[in-house]
């Protein structure tokens, strides 16, 4: 019996916001839309010619199947016959049958890793690749862990010269408190490098290090309390997350692994993780634009570093739905609101299509109501901002969304920066995002410009006109000084960026100090 994999593989490439190369899309026919495919799913029509059926597949059949009315691809160990769905493909037929007949594992991820596959092509399944049995690692050497720490054999053997050292991790425990103690041997290691969640007994530790993930995943021996503390030393890259024991006993062991544990892996082959995290509000911020609230639940600790983004997953009418979205601030002037202690708290700018299929499912949610969120994904560098002078960021609607944290970080922490400055893209002066807040903070703030371009104004409209080009960049790229430092950010639609990246290489701007938000 084959079972359908469950766990989905979202990754980098989304317009709001993931920092990579786009995908073309093609014009589909009527009735080809994600929903008309939604309902062929539906219908009962056998998609894979199985008539039901599960079978194992060789490479030898899989490369018979390799045209366009017979077309299998493998992607991550399980064959789909994607005939039924080409023509409901966004990236069109062609796209497809690149992989035809073959694993498509590696294009897939290339091009749209972020597409959740294994619900949307479910009804496609013809099985699983047939492979050689292999001997699963004997995990059962309990008595070689000395108080957690694993043999270095037991690190995955997927790392380069290029990549960190072997890290390594080790527990101790007092009668109240188990503290388990990540050893990273990095110095650029801080909160948001650590993802933790713990659920039932399942312990997962995350540790982001460079482009690699290092992994603690544990049965635990013992129950612990929901709530638990992370602490990392950053100048010797150690981390320290402290459980609390439900009973006040002594563990004669952590737990035991599972999977990928104390693993250093490529990040891109990591997978994405989700939780479950409650709606705690949602407020207008434009006629079609809101402010949505959610609470990551007390066995996780998440923080989304500035630029990059996650992936929110809801189920419609039994498909799972995932799309990319980059997290904001809860308000640009933070020091005119309350001080709160927010990080359990993650903020969203979401524009709501009336005729969309994921967003109008969002903003029908309750207040309690659970959305599953996803690791944070990006490359996006923090490093970027050293000895920086002067930052421009060009944004067109809810691209604006990844610009928020930067500014906020840019105006708060960059002591070399001389120049901030925002050109912001829009239709008309209602759909302008934070437009107050955006002024104040001008007014406030002497080093930050803003500029609003709108593209189809009303008569009333005294300011600047019109889209993306020449004229408008090189009147607003001025330098502070001849040889200034200087980054660009870019966010939109994808025809705005993609135009945007050429007139900025027009403009001679070289590719390190373009950054490039795209879809």
């Amino acid at each position: 019996m084959l079972n359908v994999p469950s766990q989905s593989f979202p990754v980098p490439s989304s317009q709001q916001r993931a920092a990579s190369g786009g995908r073309s899309k093609v014009p589909l026919k009527q009735g080809r839309s994600l929903m008309d495919w939604i309902r062929l799913t539906k219908s009962g029509k056998d998609l894979t010619g199985l008539k039901g059926r599960l079978i194992e597949v060789t490479e030898e059949e899989l490369k018979r199947h390799n045209t366009k009315d017979d077309c299998w691809i493998c992607i991550r160990g399980f064959v789909y016959n994607v005939s039924p769905y080409m023509e409901y493909h966004p990236g069109g037929e062609d796209e497809l049958m690149r992989a035809a007949g073959s694993d498509g594992t590696d294009l897939f991820d290339q091009v749209h890793r972020w597409v959740n596959y294994e619900s949307m092509l479910k009804e496609c399944l013809v099985g699983r690749m047939a492979i050689k049995p292999t001997i699963p690692k004997d995990y059962h050497e309990e008595k070689k862990v000395l108080n957690g720490m694993l043999p270095k054999t037991q690190v995955t053997d997927t790392l380069t010269k290029e990549g960190p050292g072997s890290p390594s991790y080790d527990w101790f425990q007092t009668d109240s408190l188990v503290t388990l103690v990540i050893y990273t041997k990095q110095k650029d290691i801080n909160l948001d490098s650590v993802i933790v969640d713990h659920q039932d007994d399942s312990f997962r530790a995350e540790t982001i290090i460079k482009d690699y993930s290092y992994i603690i995943h544990i049965g635990l021996s013992h129950e612990i309390q929901e709530d638990f503390s992370v602490r990392v030393i950053e100048n010797v890259g150690k981390i320290e997350i402290v459980l609390k024991k439900k009973e006040n006993t002594s563990w004669k062991r952590l737990g035991h692994p599972l999977e990928n544990h104390n693993s250093l892996i490529p990040k891109k082959d990591t997978g994405l993780n989700y939780r479950k995290c409650q709606l705690i509000s949602k407020e207008c911020v434009t006629h079609d634009t809101k402010l949505f609230c959610l609470m990551l639940p007390p066995s996780t600790h998440l923080q989304v570093p500035i630029g990059q983004h996650v992936y929110l997953k809801l189920t419609i009418t039994g498909t799972e739905i995932v799309k990319p979205y980059t997290p904001v601030s809860d308000f640009l002037l933070s020091e005119l609101k309350e001080p709160v202690l927010n990080n359990k708290y993650i903020y969203f700018l979401i524009k709501i299509y009336a005729a969309g299929l994921f967003t109008p499912e969002l903003d029908h949610l309750q207040i309690g109501d659970f959305v599953s969120v996803s690791n944070p994904e990006g490359n996006f560098k923090i490093s970027q901002f050293q000895e920086l002078e002067d930052l421009f960021l060009l944004a067109a609607g809810t691209g604006f969304t990844p610009m928020v944290k930067i500014l906020n970080y840019a105006l708060t922490n960059i002591p070399s920066l001389r120049k901030v400055k925002l050109m912001f893209f829009n239709k008309t002066e209602d759909d302008i995002i934070w437009r107050s807040q955006l002024e104040k903070l001008a007014f406030k703030d002497k080093r930050f410009q803003v500029e609003f371009v709108l593209s189809a104004p009303t008569s009333e409209w005294n300011g600047k006109q019109g889209h993306i080009s020449p004229g408008l960049l090189s009147e607003f790229l001025k330098r502070s000084l001849d040889r200034s430092k200087v980054l660009i950010c870019i966010c939109g639609p994808t025809p705005f960026t993609e135009q945007g990246i050429r007139l900025l290489q027009d403009l001679n701007f070289s590719k390190d100090e373009i950054h490039s938000f795209t879809a």
